[in-house]
């Protein structure tokens, strides 16, 4: 009789292990469902607002270059941007510009940063000014014409954000740690208060890390040094997005992006994208520049590019481009061998 109850006991405790095991599992189930399914609705709001074709991209309503980037492992171009204020009537301007050439292939990814006070010739308003100025006066279009103008380059993707989403972005990964170069005060943002930078690695947040890239008069490289933080930034906020500790924030990450960010990347090519992004990661950056001097005309301060370096960047670019690779190489070979000559006269 007792070992009859004791068998019996055993039998009904490991029912309810087994109903408890159930209704857990049903439970987890049911929360990775409305997961998944609120990221899903999160992510079709935000890829909806996010998406903005540019006026050619209407009128000529071709078929996704990015897509069939994708299936052949195509190179293309991709302008960044980021605008000091996107919101209302009134265009912002661009206080960061980073064009890059990728090649999946050759798993290569050539950038340049184009300083905000260069002076370029704007063809939508037919004379030169800043190169800010463009998206001030006629916004995404205007700035990627005045692009193409001065690098030779037609530009395929954009993608912008406002200094907010930049702020919004980095708090929700949670924070960022870069490995600042040297000591040096910045002021922040909204609160005007001035944060010292020390030499060596900093936690920051948003607000910290936005006045860390916009940061250039006290740096001793200038603008050179301000696009070598801003390369520095953009790789930490893809490590620690892309972090196994920020999975549970994707949902948070996606609505920031999709306030904040603008680009002309169809959503159905966002799975590309990541795809490609996994084989890129690890690759290296090559890091271009562009050199000139600094004016004042009338009283405003300009950089002036150097022509020769503006045609050595276009061509570095192209190199990272299938369709212009040999061509810029060659064209490049035979400018060096040209200035060697003329040197050794």
């Amino acid at each position: 009789m007792a070992t009859s109850r004791h068998t019996k006991r055993k039998k009904k405790t490991r029912r309810k292990l087994l109903y408890t095991v159930l209704v857990i599992s049903m439970v987890l189930l049911s929360g990775v469902i409305v997961f998944a399914t609120n990221l899903s609705l999160q992510t079709k709001n935000a890829t909806s607002n996010m998406f903005e074709p540019l006026e050619r991209d209407k009128e000529n309503k071709a078929e996704s270059k990015f897509d069939s980037a994708m299936a052949e492992d195509s190179a293309f171009t991709l302008m960044l941007t980021g605008i000091e204020n996107q919101e209302g009537a009134t265009y912002g301007r661009s206080d960061v510009i980073i064009v890059a050439t990728i090649n999946p292939k050759t798993e290569k990814i050539s950038m340049v940063s184009i300083p905000r006070d260069t002076k370029v010739y704007i063809p939508d308003l037919g004379y030169e000014d800043k190169i800010n100025h463009s998206y001030a006066n006629g916004g995404i279009n205007y700035t990627i014409n005045a692009v193409e103008e001065f690098l030779d380059l037609e530009i395929d993707y954009y993608v912008s954000t406002d200094f907010q989403g930049f702020e919004d972005i980095v708090d929700t990964v949670g924070g960022i740690e870069v490995d600042v170069p040297f000591t040096f005060k910045a002021q922040l943002t909204e609160s005007l208060k001035w944060k010292t930078y020390t030499e060596g690695p900093m936690e920051l947040n948003g607000n910290e890390a936005l006045a860390y890239v916009r940061m250039r008069k006290t740096d001793p490289q200038g603008d050179i040094g301000r696009n070598l933080r801003q390369k520095q930034v953009i790789q930490e906020i893809i490590n620690q997005g892309t972090s196994l500790g920020n999975i549970t924030k994707i949902d948070d990450m996606i609505k920031d992006v999709g306030k904040n960010v603008r680009t002309n990347i169809p959503s159905s090519d966002y799975f590309g994208l990541i795809k490609m992004y996994q084989n890129l990661k690890s690759s290296p950056f090559e890091q271009l520049q562009i050199t000139g001097d600094d004016a004042t005309i009338r009283g405003i301060y300009y950089f002036i590019p150097d022509e020769d370096s503006i045609e050595t960047v276009s061509k570095q670019l192209k190199l990272n481009l299938d369709d212009f690779g040999q061509n810029a190489q060659s064209e490049l070979n035979e400018t060096k061998t040209a200035n060697d000559l003329s040197f050794g006269e």
